[in-house]
């Protein structure tokens, strides 16, 4: 019988001595991984993890994604959330896929952890852990969360954004820099250790749908992250029986134009895990 293992990330702040004086203060983060923990449970997962804040460090969470590729078989499930901010660094192994304009993008993406930015090398690295025919959601409500096609947003104004509603879930360009050159040596090595994506083999079926596409932001909130909250809304407490594309389809259709929802695969064996009800084991 195959089965299901979870980790959930929510980070509502983050270390102010690695991030230079920012603590990146957010509201709901800790309650998406909570309350998408609780989706986990309800659909039969056996093993579900919770790491919020200050538990939810680099090692940590490296070190659960390693201990769940080692427990999965093939047809097992892997579901991997995150609730925090969206970084970037810049690219200096040069993996970044070239824009409609012809230009590189020459920036990483990274997930916000307490103690350090988490690269999508990283990423790719560890989804190459995994074994052919184990399946991987992952759900990530930040900005900059790793899609196939990467750009800084450009039409919106962060600083308008965050003063007209909710905080975005962004790590600043300025502040990024900052970090970036406080933080040199390590991210420079990190990024020098991991394979770039376009040479690491990843053998499972790997699905994300993250919060926004890659111009745009990914809002918080009092109580659930937009992207969160709607994804709640659309499961409807296991009502939902569509696809992965179908969810995440009817999540982009009750939110603003201003954040719609990304999908896309990595991996073997997509079509047959897209064509499964989320969260089925």
């Amino acid at each position: 019988m195959p089965t299901g293992i979870s980790l959930h990330l929510g980070l509502n702040r983050v270390n102010p001595a690695h991030y230079q004086g920012w603590d990146g203060a957010l509201a709901a983060c800790e309650y998406d991984a909570k309350d998408l923990q609780a989706i986990a449970q309800s659909r039969g997962f056996a093993q579900s993890r919770l790491l919020l804040t200050a538990d939810a460090t680099a090692a940590n969470v490296i070190a659960g994604i390693t201990e769940a590729a080692r427990a999965c078989q093939a047809g097992d499930l892997f579901l991997l959330t995150y609730s925090g901010h969206g970084g970037q660094v810049p690219d200096t192994n040069h993996d970044e896929k070239r824009l409609p304009t012809g230009l590189r993008d020459n920036y990483d993406e990274t997930w916000v952890l307490y103690d350090r930015q988490l690269i999508d090398d990283e990423l790719y690295t560890l989804w190459g852990r995994f074994r052919k025919g184990v399946r991987l959601l992952v759900l990530s409500d930040s900005c900059h969360s790793g899609t196939v096609i990467k750009a800084l947003p450009t039409f919106l104004d962060p600083a308008a954004a965050a003063a007209s509603g909710p905080a975005i879930r962004w790590l600043p360009l300025a502040q990024s820099q900052k970090v970036y050159r406080a933080n040199r040596k390590l991210y420079d090595a990190l990024q020098r250790d991991n394979p770039t994506a376009e040479n690491t083999r990843v053998r499972a079926a790997v699905l994300l749908i993250s919060g926004c596409m890659d111009n745009q932001f990914s809002l918080d909130g009092p109580r659930n992250g937009l992207f969160t909250g709607t994804l709640r809304k659309v499961w409807n407490n296991g009502r939902f029986t569509g696809g992965h594309q179908a969810f995440r389809n009817a999540i982009a259709s009750r939110m603003p134009p201003s954040q719609t929802p990304n999908f896309f695969r990595v991996g073997a064996g997509t079509a047959a895990f897209e064509s499964q009800t989320p969260f089925t084991i």
